[in-house]
């Protein structure tokens, strides 16, 4: 396959990962903030469930193909060794707090966008614009300069495997199988325990979302990479942003989307992955809001609510970046390579 070939491949996957995500979780309303939102309000367990079966699925499949060798994990962001243990922390505090504010994380929001909820296109678009500024902006130099200077460089991968292997004398494969064989035994027990509250779409949104994963990682990883790019005789993972192999994520590819919609014309801007899914999931969710007749547009009630759905955007694209993840590219995708 030639490198314009794969990177359209990966490109057009990308789309079609995205579309039967929005689609999903449109029709399931899935959500991570939603889940915990139901659960603390009124103890309703059925999202919730779904979300950890979309965990336990995506880590099987993930780990089904490091395992085969379909694709170098170690190249991957979840499996960096330098773990940005301040900033993720820091990260993660003001992108939960922003997800509360804006009704929903960047994946809910382009879903609701799709469905015609105008208030998800002002925090999506506040959202990419923090994003870009924490990228490479006014907000990138306290980032880079005051919370990611506090780290640590590991000599292996930062998976549960690759850290624990060496403390129980015991090889990463088999340490990461025992975690992924627990992680499903707990996971099969609490929907056992919560089956009465769960409806027949939450068992299907969280099984086929949680493939979705595996899909993304065999994508980028395996189809769009070559051995040795023709022009720089290295290897190369085409069709992706950062050039090595992607999962599901939103925080950073929010960013490159509004670098794709206002630098069009720019050639050194180009369609990625992250872009691909990111459309992908609010063109799928406008097919499945018409099909089910579900499409209407909303807007805000009141000034108060504008101001705290832009404030909501604001902390998710700060904390999505510094913390290298959403909650589908942490709590999704992240969990399920065990980093």
């Amino acid at each position: 396959m030639t490198p314009f070939a794969a990177a359209q491949l990966v490109q057009w996957g990308g789309l079609a990962i995205g579309i039967a995500l929005g689609a999903l979780a449109q029709a399931t309303r899935f959500c991570t903030m939603g889940a915990l939102a139901d659960w603390f309000s009124f103890r309703g367990p059925a999202r919730l469930m779904m979300w950890l079966l979309a965990v336990a699925v995506a880590a099987l499949g993930s780990q089904a193909l490091i395992a085969a060798g379909m694709f170098d994990a170690s190249r991957s962001l979840p499996w960096s060794p330098h773990l940005l243990w301040l900033s993720t922390l820091a990260g993660g505090l003001l992108f939960g707090a922003g997800m509360v504010f804006a009704s929903g994380c960047p994946q809910r929001n382009l879903v609701k966008a799709g469905a015609g909820n105008l208030k998800s296109i002002v925090v999506l678009l506040s959202t990419a614009l923090a994003a870009q500024m924490t990228l490479r902006g006014i907000f990138a130099v306290p980032r880079s300069q005051w919370l990611d200077r506090w780290s640590l460089m590991l000599d292996r991968p930062q998976d549960v495997g690759s850290l624990v292997a060496p403390l129980v004398g015991s090889s990463a494969d088999s340490v990461r199988w025992i975690a992924v064989a627990l992680l499903l035994a707990l996971t099969v027990a609490l929907l056992l325990h919560f089956r009465r509250a769960m409806e027949p779409a939450h068992w299907t949104g969280g099984a086929l979302i949680g493939l979705l994963v595996p899909a993304s990682w065999l994508l980028t990883g395996q189809l769009g990479f070559i051995a040795e790019h023709p022009q720089t005789l290295e290897p190369a993972w085409l069709g992706t942003h950062s050039n090595r192999p992607e999962g599901l994520t939103f925080a950073a590819p929010l960013a490159h989307t509004l670098d794709l919609l206002t630098l069009w014309s720019d050639r050194n801007t180009t369609l990625s992955f992250g872009v691909a899914v990111t459309l992908g999931v609010v063109a799928g969710s406008a097919l499945s809001a018409l099909a089910r007749r579900e499409f209407r547009v909303e807007s805000f009630r009141s000034s108060d609510d504008l101001v705290a759905h832009l404030l909501g955007g604001v902390l998710m694209g700060v904390g999505g970046v510094t913390a290298l993840g959403c909650s589908i590219g942490q709590g999704l995708t992240g969990l399920s390579m065990l980093s």
